[in-house]
This record gives C-alpha cells, structure tokens and sequence, in this order.
C-alpha cells in the first residue's frame, strides 16, 4: 500500500511534467481547479465512459497501485472505492447523478483525504457539434492550516491526466495506457 509521502510525492512530479488546466482559485483554505475540453463522443457515450473508470484511471493514482481495482457506483449514495486483497478505501461519494449530463461527487482525492478538507468534484456534459462539452470543476475547502494553495498545482496536474485518459477512452473506445 502507497504512503501518503509518496502519493504527494507522484502528485509533484506529474505538476512538474506541466498537464494542463487552470487552477481558478488557490488560498491557503480552499482551492478551485476548472477545464473545459470536447470529447469527439456523445453525451450518453462520454458518461458511460466517466463510469467505467477502471478502464481510464491511472493505477499510479490508487492504494493498490491496480485501476481494476477501481469503481463507480453511478447513483446517488453510490461509492467510489477501490477494494484489494482484504483492503478497501472510498475514494468518494456520489451525491448528483445523471446519466448523459452530470456527475458530482463529495470527494478529497488522494492525500487530501487525510487533511480532513471537503471537496467536490463536478462533471458536466453538454452536446456539442463535435460530441461532447466537457467542463470540470473541482472545489476543495478546508482550514487556512490546509495549505491548499502550495498543492494546487499538483492536484491540477493529476486531474487533468486522469481527464486526458478519459478523454482517449472514450473518443477510441480503448483502455488508455499505462502512462501517459
């Protein structure tokens, strides 16, 4: 099992290699990371996809260092955990569903988790002559001790690989690779 060092450590290094997105906000309580991209799939074709997220998600970026393990209960209450061996962690909660146009989630993804802050992820899909309008939004508040605004970068760096892979899953219909 990854520590949570070496977890922050892999969200550094991905700043470092420059994936794209704009951190909105970023202050020491809370922080505010937004993308908007076309996926050249439908609606209802880019949502399955966002559910199907063992076959998108980086196994670098789980306790179990395995993306099979990984999954997406896409109803309201449904889990989004990772379950190994005789382990398991959620990695969120899904608190708006809607098949082909939102997906929200009550998430602090990786080793926001244990500085006890609330985030909220936030998928929206709006057609689009070429497929699909995708905008992200990623909100995380926490105390003014969380430091949000040194970690900002990193956590920018992660979301938008795991939006990349997305993005070429569901345009390919294919497993994305292992890196990037």
């Amino acid at each position: 099992m990854r520590t949570q060092a070496a977890v922050a450590a892999v969200l550094l290094s991905l700043h470092a290699l420059g994936a794209q997105a704009e951190v909105k906000e970023a202050a020491a309580d809370h922080l505010l990371i937004q993308d908007s991209r076309v996926v050249h799939a439908p609606p209802d074709k880019l949502y399955a996809a966002l559910i199907d997220v063992a076959k998108w998600w980086n196994g670098e970026h789980s306790y179990s260092g395995d993306a099979s393990h990984v999954s997406l209960k896409a109803e309201a209450g449904g889990c989004f955990c990772e379950r190994w061996d005789n382990q398991s962690v959620e990695h969120g909660r899904v608190i708006w569903a809607a098949p082909g146009h939102l997906l929200r989630l009550d998430t602090a993804l990786g080793p926001l988790q244990a500085m006890a802050v609330q985030g909220v992820l936030t998928f929206t899909l709006k057609p689009s002559p070429e497929g699909t309008a995708l905008q992200l939004d990623y909100r995380v508040n926490g105390s003014s001790a969380s430091g949000l605004d040194k970690i900002a970068p990193a956590v920018n760096g992660v979301l938008m690989e795991q939006l990349d892979r997305l993005q070429r899953y569901a345009d390919g219909g294919k497993g994305a690779p292992a890196k990037p």
